[in-house]
């Protein structure tokens, strides 16, 4: 998450609620940070408050339940894999891919009050895949919990991860460069239909340009279908080619996530002033409580209601549930007119004061120790930056290849020695 400034309850339900589970889970490590970096690609004009931010958000993931002892809870900015590996993707992703996301042209004409033509808002889901797909591990499933708004992010993280092996995890082998294999090209060219089916077979030596354009034809189809069905299709192109996941593709795990709107009826969000926070007093729920937005068909008392389009019933369901009767009491008192919308809205406030009193309480204990707060971050940090570090050295080899090579050069060295 964004340390944009303190998490709400829109933030517990629609994605830490499920953190707590999946961390629970044996089957899954998870992996749980705070995307400083990523608050710089809107709000770089003004950084005062980030640290502080960051701080309350940790503060915030303790309180709502994630454990150190059973889940990495990291700072972003301190592990500079996340940047190098950024950078790397960067050199492999299309400009028009990052153009055509929904999210920046959306923000591109809604945002007024924040200049977002940077690189940095644009490259959002760089950062984001690098985020992601730098703590997969060889073998192991990678997947991301999101909501299906969401979906989008991942695909988008799967076609970079899929550019990037295609390009740097898909070699062909050192033989077909040899001189009595060149005309190997021509059956790769005839296998791929680059030529027409009928065409007599190429009995000329393929150029340097020819080979490059036959190489470059593989790679987009391998990009295009995928390394395992590219070699379904093409086996014996396949034969000619090495293949290695340099990173894993990630994916989506859909969570299902109850509907929780803002207190004006909008998407909770810090930016419309509509959230109540996980640090919220009793006071200033139920005043804030007490002014949302309710029925817009339900201008009287005395008018029915319909629980189906009222928010406050959204939040009855989450809060009230366990309340013997409650939600019954709300249905036929609301489509009845046998109770009014403030009494409706004050019930409702009640439950959501005895839901957040212990998480409330869990954050009073670590705001009033911040140094424990910054030693699990950092913590945390070290754990994930051991991940990093092995996921950037197989990929470093993959662009670079210096281990092979350092390899010739000792062995050419040993050589010329004996």
């Amino acid at each position: 998450m964004r340390p944009t400034g303190r998490l709400h309850i829109g933030h517990y339900f629609g994605a830490l609620q499920n953190w707590v589970r999946l961390q629970n889970d044996p089957a899954y490590d998870c992996f749980y940070f705070v995307a400083d970096w990523h608050a710089l690609t809107s709000d770089y004009a003004d950084t005062s408050a980030i640290a502080e931010n960051t701080l309350q958000i940790m503060i915030d993931y303790l309180a709502a339940g994630l454990d150190p002892a059973k889940s990495v809870i990291f700072q972003q900015s301190v592990i500079p894999e996340h940047a190098e590996l950024h950078l790397l993707l960067s050199m492999v992703t299309p400009l028009g891919w990052l153009e055509r996301v929904p999210t920046y042209k959306e923000a591109l004409e809604n945002v007024k009050d924040k200049d977002l033509h940077n690189y940095g808002f644009l490259g959002y889901p760089v950062l984001q895949t690098a985020d992601i797909v730098i703590y997969g591990e060889p073998g192991a499933r990678l997947v991301v919990p999101v909501g299906e708004d969401q979906v989008s992010h991942v695909e988008i993280s799967c076609e970079i991860v899929r550019r990037l092996n295609t390009f740097w995890g898909a070699r062909f082998k050192d033989f077909l460069y040899r001189a009595e294999n060149v005309m190997l090209w021509r059956q790769i060219e005839r296998a791929l239909v680059l030529v027409g089916p009928f065409a007599p077979l190429h009995a000329a030596i393929p150029t340097r340009e020819e080979i490059l354009s036959i190489e470059s034809a593989v790679r987009q189809q391998i990009q295009e279908a995928g390394a395992g069905n590219f070699i379904e299709r093409h086996p014996v192109v396949a034969d000619y080619v090495e293949f290695s996941h340099v990173l894993r593709e990630p994916d989506a795990m859909l969570t299902q996530t109850p509907r929780i709107p803002g207190l004006d009826g909008r998407k909770m969000s810090k930016s419309y002033g509509n959230t109540i926070t996980l640090s919220e007093s009793d006071g200033d729920i139920r005043a804030k409580t007490k002014v949302m937005v309710t029925d817009p068909a339900r201008k009287r008392r005395s008018d029915p209601g319909n629980p189906g389009v009222c928010p406050v019933y959204d939040w009855h369901k989450l809060f009230s549930a366990e309340e013997p009767g409650r939600l019954e009491w709300v249905r036929q008192g609301c489509t009845t007119a046998g109770i009014g919308c403030i009494e409706c809205k004050a019930a409702m406030a009640e439950n959501l004061i005895k839901w957040i009193a212990p998480v409330r309480e869990r954050r009073v204990k670590y705001e009033t120790n911040p140094k424990q707060v910054l030693e699990l971050l950092d913590d945390g940090s070290n754990k994930a930056r051991k991940v990093a570090q092995r996921t950037m050295e197989r990929v470093r080899q993959a662009v670079f290849g210096w281990e092979k090579k350092r390899k010739e050069i000792d062995g050419a060295a040993g050589s010329a020695k004996a």
